[in-house]
């Protein structure tokens, strides 16, 4: 039996265009690793938030993909630090589905810190074993990007609960996993150090003339390329200083290519951080060196690569960073910033070279020296190319993963027999608490709608009438007994109720005879009388029987109540007034049933009382008023 992983993004889509300012190299990573995936054999869902409404709830993608769109905010564009206070809706969507048949999984991999967040509240709920890819880390983000950084100061400890939590830890790189040990305080037995990856279907070395012809370049031409997301902390404003001075202290001609943007245009209106760039550009006097192209597809970005000579990207942080591995498949060295990621895929020397953050100057220097030395620039090349293929292919970063999921699953399931009772209890507690909660705000006007028809009832001379299948059926009697016997209060009187389903006599007699569809309906037309109340209990709301009896109620004049679950089923259309649980498991529903069932239980003995006591009172009062005068009647003949 195959098994499922489901991958959470909740902000990274792997149907985004890429370049903007929230769509970048996660979203390549989970898109690949769930193509990846399932050639392994897993079936995997990818739940991602949906920013749009034109957007399904599921979609197949590829491979046998599903990318599931989840409810959470509005459906429109949201920046990602403004989606914390959404993530509760994410968890709920996720849990109901999860809990749906055929829809556990058994792994979940998180990519970022929130869906790890997501992640945690599902295994707390239903005991999901899970992996995360962090992607970046709070506490070293907002190290280098101070007040630029405008994350909720909630992640610090949200990050460190999901470490103390997961089952395993995805770095990808040496650096992020001694900054989870330094930061966090990581358990190093959980880290695994996983590279992000390059597709070879997509990316290899075209020739640089024809890459050139291809976008329209002059062949002859030096080119040098920076193409990543258009944001502060990539560092591109270096890469032009650092351009600036090459110009300025050398007889270099050629040209930089900037690609990225949120759009095909390169629009400061679009991008703004593009118009800052340009503004360097010009106060450089090199603007008609700089060339920024704007957001490009995927199927192009080869060419880019390809057509020039170095690609340089010197983010000041980068936990792995995709796009220098893609350069060097596609044959193009790469002068990368000595931090995260970078440090790990470019070999200093022999695929490209390193330089410090922020340091234009550096730039320039090794610009200016493998210009100098060709022949090194071409043994670089062909470096690069081997180191990718090598070490970084998506097929190998998937077949880690893949290795490192069934560890997890193994694990879960041998110490499953150590904690396993206790873990049924708790999760049995959880998930009824998350059911009476949920339902704790929809159904409160609902429930006391019903205390006041069934009071009403009982106050002018009629009786209640309750009918349940199965588990409702024995909920219906419990319900009766309550109103029959006393609730809390034991000096009221008996109040008329009866469970129709109770009367095995007339169920199996008219069942066996008639049939069972019209027991109920039966009974309701030989006790129920107009002003009287039925109550049909059902999980699903689709009980022929229930239906039955509510269609004959209505025309007798009963005022009929449904005591639901799920989306209501036909009963809802029926009744006057509906109490729908929302949840989908029974089970659940059934234990929120039983609350809601004592509520209007205590709700009606209290209404009762109170008219009672105030009857009694009225008596009182009249009482003390009679006239103590007595008068003789008069006598007729």
């Amino acid at each position: 039996m195959k098994k499922r992983i489901a991958l959470i993004s909740e902000h990274a889509s792997p149907l985004a265009m890429l370049g903007g300012v929230d769509s970048g190299g996660q979203n390549v990573y989970v898109g690949e690793i769930a193509k990846n995936l399932t050639v392994l054999g897993y079936e995997v869902d990818v739940f991602t938030r949906r920013d749009s409404e034109l957007l399904p709830e599921a979609a197949e993608w590829v491979n046998g993909v599903r990318i599931i769109h989840v409810s959470a905010g509005s459906p429109e564009y949201l920046r990602k630090e403004d989606l914390l206070p959404f993530m509760a809706d994410f968890t709920s969507f996720m849990v109901n589905f999860c809990q749906q048949e055929g829809q556990m999984y058994d792994l979940i991999h998180a990519n970022f810190w929130m869906s790890g967040l997501v992640a945690a509240n599902i295994k707390k709920v239903l005991g999901i074993p899970f992996v995360i890819t962090f992607h970046a880390l709070g506490k070293v983000r907002r190290y280098y990007q101070g007040d630029a950084d405008q994350f909720p100061n909630q992640r610090f400890a949200i990050e460190e609960r999901i470490i103390n939590e997961a089952d395993r830890i995805i770095a990808e790189c040496p650096q992020e996993e001694e900054d989870l040990i330094r930061f966090y305080n990581a358990d190093p037995a959980k880290i695994t150090i996983i590279p992000g990856g390059f597709d070879p279907g997509q990316f290899w070395p075209i020739g640089k003339v024809l890459a050139r012809v291809a976008l329209g370049l002059d062949p002859n031409e030096k080119v040098i390329l920076q193409l990543g997301r258009m944001v502060p902390r990539k560092g591109v404003d270096a890469v032009i200083y650092g351009f600036a001075q090459l110009l300025k202290t050398s007889d270099f001609s050629g040209k930089l290519l900037i690609v990225g943007g949120e759009s095909d245009d390169p629009d400061p209106n679009f991008t703004p951080e593009i118009g800052r760039l340009k503004a360097i550009a010009k106060s450089e006097n090199i603007e008609e060196k700089v060339v920024f192209v704007g957001r490009r597809g995927r199927e192009a970005l080869k060419l880019y690569y390809s057509a020039a000579d170095l690609f340089i990207t010197t983010p000041w942080y980068e936990p792995f960073g995709i796009t220098p591995v893609e350069a060097m498949a596609c044959g193009t060295p790469v002068i990368g910033s000595n931090v995260g990621g970078i440090k790990f895929t470019v070999r200093d020397g022999e695929t490209g070279y390193l330089v410090p953050a922020n340091n234009p100057s550096a730039i320039a220097e090794r610009i200016a020296y493998l210009y100098q030395h060709p022949k090194l620039m071409n043994v670089l090349r062909q470096q690069a190319i081997q180191r990718a293929n090598d070490l970084f292919t998506w097929q190998k970063v998937t077949d880690s993963i893949a290795d490192l999921y069934e560890k997890a699953i193994a694990k879960n399931s041998a110490t499953f027999h150590q904690v396993s009772w206790q873990e049924i209890v708790d999760r049995g507690f959880n998930n009824a608490i998350n059911a009476i909660q949920k339902s704790r705000g929809s159904l409160r006007n609902s429930i006391l709608d019903v205390a006041d028809i069934i009071s009403n009832c009982f106050s002018q001379g009629g009786k209640v009438l309750i009918c349940g299948n199965g588990g409702s059926a024995a909920e219906a009697q419990h319900f009766a007994a309550e109103f029959v016997g006393h609730f809390k209060s034991k000096t009221r009187p008996g109040l008329p109720a009866l469970a129709l389903n109770a009367d095995t006599a007339v169920l199996t007699a008219w069942s066996n005879d008639v049939g069972y569809e019209n027991a109920f309906s039966r009974q309701v037309e030989a006790f129920g009388r107009a002003g009287d109340v039925l109550i049909g209990i059902s999980t699903s709301g689709n009980s022929r029987n229930i239906i039955k009896a509510f269609e004959t109620a209505k025309k007798q004049g009963l005022n009929c109540i449904a005591i639901l679950g799920k989306d209501g089923g036909d009963l809802h259309q029926l009744a006057d007034i509906s109490i729908i649980v929302p949840e989908n498991d029974t089970q659940h529903i059934q234990e929120v049933q039983i609350v809601v069932i004592h509520l209007i239980c205590e709700l009606v003995e209290e209404k009762m009382m109170l008219v009672e006591n105030s009857i009694s009172e009225v008596i009182k009062s009249s009482e003390f008023q009679i006239p103590t005068t007595h008068y003789q009647l008069p006598i007729t003949n």
